[in-house]
């Protein structure tokens, strides 16, 4: 019986894969793994700026950087690499590629390019797993119409992978966290849910396809129709969760953000994974952050837990109405609260 090459390599990919658990090999995973955002934000407070030129970024914390450049036109620059979130190398490789290029839709931008970062166990794991974690972020970025033009690697103890990525964009239509007015509706292009889920996954191996088809859904579509219908104020929802960046938006903007919790959706198992205890790390750090500014009205700690939970590549988060998404909240006159949840 003769077997061609590719099938050998597949068959060795997916015993490896089998056999190594990847998010066994972190401490944390995806968003849930950041250093937590009040302390991050007392680190690099000072430490950023760059003139008139830098027209987003800096001290508000945005998605990506956007600076001015001649011709009318503006470059937008961002980095995003974590641990693992699943134990499948390729499909980790999508969602991390997915989560990076999201940073640059969030102010509007179109991706131009990416650099690939890898910090990997050599021996601890096969490189042929690593090889997998590339080919999925390749796969992503290529849907995305982004070339990986090389990149970065270190042998490091636990496995990270992400993207450096390169855009472009019309500094007159940007998105941005200052640029929310009173009056405007909070739109959520994806349902939250993914850290916990994903911790449920790194603890029992559950698999979860839609969480999987949630994370390396790229938010082009819904950063076009955010640009298309007029809209200068958005964010991505990651690692600090729904009210982490929406406290961050509120701020920035000057505002109050009301959130409807009945209108904001969830993956399936969420609410479940929640109750049977599988909460990140992450995610109730995000929670304390966040509750000194925040109004709760009659909203139980579950669900507390599950608006601020860590999310990987999660949706965008827009100041106006975009199709397809839901509608969880609207933007107020500054009250004694940033954050309003109702």
């Amino acid at each position: 019986m003769i077997i061609c090459g590719s099938c050998a390599l597949n068959f060795l990919v997916n015993r490896l894969a089998r056999a190594a658990r990847l998010t066994q090999y972190a401490h944390g995973g995806g968003g849930a793994c950041k250093i937590p955002p009040g302390e991050l934000e007392r680190i690099v407070t000072g430490l950023t700026g760059g003139g008139d030129a830098l027209v987003v970024g800096g001290a508000d914390g945005d998605d990506a950087a956007v600076l001015r450049v001649a011709g009318g036109r503006a470059v937008v620059s961002t980095a995003d690499f974590f641990t693992p979130v699943v134990d499948d190398a390729y499909d980790w490789g999508r969602i991390a590629a997915a989560d990076a290029l999201s940073d640059v839709y969030a102010v509007g931008g179109e991706p131009l390019m990416a650099l690939n970062l890898l910090g990997w166990p050599s021996d601890a794991l096969p490189a042929e797993l690593a090889r997998e974690v590339l080919r999925g972020g390749r796969d992503v970025a290529d849907l995305a119409g982004c070339p990986i033009a090389g990149g970065h690697s270190i042998d490091d103890p636990e496995p990270k992978y992400g993207l450096a990525v390169t855009g472009v964009a019309d500094p007159g239509r940007l998105l941005r966290l200052d640029a929310g007015r009173a009056g405007v509706p909070l739109s959520l292009s994806k349902p939250l849910g993914l850290g916990v889920l994903n911790a449920r996954h790194k603890a029992t191996g559950e698999v979860f396809p839609e969480a999987v088809e949630t994370m390396t859904t790229l938010n082009a579509a819904a950063a076009v129709a955010a640009l298309e219908r007029g809209a200068a104020c958005a964010t991505d929802v990651s690692g600090f969760g729904l009210l982490g960046h929406l406290y961050k938006l509120a701020r920035a903007s000057g505002v109050t953000a009301v959130v409807d919790a009945a209108a904001v959706p969830y993956l399936d198992g969420a609410r479940a994974a929640v109750r049977d205890g599988f909460v990140p790390g992450g995610t109730r750090r995000n929670l304390a952050w966040v509750s000194p500014h925040t109004e709760f009205r009659r909203i139980a700690e579950e669900e507390r837990l599950l608006l601020a939970d860590a999310q990987t590549s999660g949706g965008l988060l827009v100041a106006g109405e975009i199709p397809g998404a839901p509608v969880i909240g609207e933007l107020a006159p500054l009250g004694r609260r940033h954050l309003v949840v109702r």
